[in-house]
């Protein structure tokens, strides 16, 4: 791409629709859906992925790990009939709520001037300042989350609800007077998206015991139920919402080249060819040479340093 031409922003892709949230702003560019991948005909597919990769330079795919199993082969058997590096496949341990959120801040981002590996490579970075969760009816079910028997006992009693993190940490409490999850640290918007769930404690206990500065809701993602093992929920997510917020974490970490595929990435896995850079003993004590070659700047009003660990796993 010659100097003066306009970059072709890179394609943020969903694997539903109703994981393409509204846009946040007005430079939240739209998602490319795949809805149905893995019943449509395999050439059909292939033919949209080519036309996104052609149009775009390069496509992200954000799939929900709840998402059917026949979604991700799908996704790596096109991958692979392409015989192309300029796909990336994205499947963070959030809830499909966090995922909705997650792909709409990738969106906000592919307006600015971000390299298509650095822009994935942000997914990894943002991943770890979502705090999603769920009030639910029944943990019976649940296996993303810790349950100790006395809350599986609990979940047959009528009336009974769960307050639940699944990420950053995990956290389960019965609701009742004393009940408390632990929030972000730092200023978030809330995004709710109320099931077969009749309670306002999200909106009503949650959302000012965390302090958030903005509250939206949204139709429940189609996946969540079988994510939360229950459709008896209200899915909560807390973000960061501001694109120069977003835009600040990720130019704040050092990018550097991919030694295998050559596309500049941050952090120490490159998410299109999956490549890591080889192992060198740094010879000293103190900061290890990955976390001196992250070159991050914390900012003190996002919390305690999460970023020497939000590029590494």
């Amino acid at each position: 791409m010659g100097d003066g031409e306009p970059r072709v922003p890179t394609a943020i892709a969903v694997t539903s629709a109703d994981l393409a949230l509204p846009p946040q702003d007005e430079r939240t560019l739209p998602a490319a859906v795949l809805q149905d991948i893995d019943r449509r005909p395999l050439d059909q597919v292939l033919a949209e992925l080519q036309t996104l990769v052609d149009q775009c330079g390069h496509v992200i795919v954000v799939c929900s790990q709840a998402a059917p199993a026949g979604v991700e082969r799908r996704l790596h058997t096109v991958r692979g009939l392409l015989e192309t590096d300029r796909i990336a496949l994205f499947r963070p341990p959030l809830p499909p709520l966090g995922i909705a959120v997650l792909a709409r801040q990738l969106r906000q981002l592919a307006s600015c001037d971000l390299g298509a590996g650095v822009l994935a490579s942000a997914g990894r970075l943002l991943t770890h300042y979502i705090h999603a969760g769920a009030l639910l009816g029944s943990v019976a079910r649940l296996d993303r989350v810790p349950v100790d028997l006395k809350a599986h006992a609990r979940s047959w009693v009528p009336g009974s609800q769960f307050g639940v993190v699944a990420h950053p940490e995990p956290q389960l409490v019965r609701i009742g007077p004393e009940a408390v999850l632990s929030g972000p640290e730092f200023g978030t918007s809330l995004l709710v998206a109320k099931g077969q769930l009749t309670s306002d404690w999200v909106t009503g206990t949650l959302a000012p015991s965390w302090r958030v500065q903005g509250l939206r809701e949204t139709a429940l993602p189609a996946e969540s139920a079988d994510w939360w093992g229950t459709g008896r929920l209200t899915e909560f997510c807390a973000y960061l919402p501001d694109l120069s917020v977003l835009y600040q974490l990720v130019t704040s970490v050092r990018q550097s080249a991919c030694h295998w595929c050559g596309i500049d990435v941050i952090g120490d896995r490159c998410v299109f060819c999956s490549a890591t850079p080889p192992v060198h003993d740094d010879g000293g004590g103190g900061a290890s040479g990955r976390d001196r070659a992250l070159g991050h700047r914390r900012d003190p009003a996002l919390g305690r340093g999460r970023e020497r660990r939000a590029l590494t796993g």
